[in-house]
């Protein structure tokens, strides 16, 4: 009885770690059509007040410069992929690497970038937002 009670919460705990990635690898791949689409609306939704967002320049945004660099189109994306994607989930805190691959508009020339991201997301009254970003460039 011991080991099926063990193997019952084992099993539980397990399926309660695959729910929590899901749920944030769905929010990952909502910030990535809201930062080809950008709404004040889905970047509010997606992001916390807390937010800090840093660029592989070394820039740093809060939530509303983020916010409004994406809405203003001074961060213009015409395509974004994610590649090479890992999520680690603990409690209430998710770290997810990737590379972002972007084609970004600047001043109607498109340009290629590939940069490596960290982004750190936590649970906000049962939603997970995004915390912290910090883009690096890639060797």
């Amino acid at each position: 009885m011991k080991t099926l009670l063990t193997f019952a919460l084992f099993l539980t705990v397990t399926l309660a770690f695959a729910q929590a990635d899901k749920d944030v690898a769905s929010q990952v791949e909502k910030l990535r059509l809201a930062l080809i689409d950008p709404t004040v609306a889905n970047l509010s939704e997606l992001s916390s007040i807390h937010l800090s967002y840093g660029h592989s320049s070394g820039k740093l945004e809060n939530q509303a410069q983020f916010i409004d660099a994406l809405v203003s189109g001074a961060s213009d994306f015409a395509k974004v992929s994610f590649e090479d994607q890992t999520i680690h989930v603990e409690k209430d805190v998710a770290i997810v690497r990737h590379n972002l691959v972007a084609d970004v508009l600047d001043g109607g020339k498109s340009n290629s970038i590939k940069i490596g991201v960290i982004l750190v997301w936590q649970k906000e009254k049962g939603q997970w937002k995004l915390l912290a970003r910090q883009a690096y460039k890639l060797p």
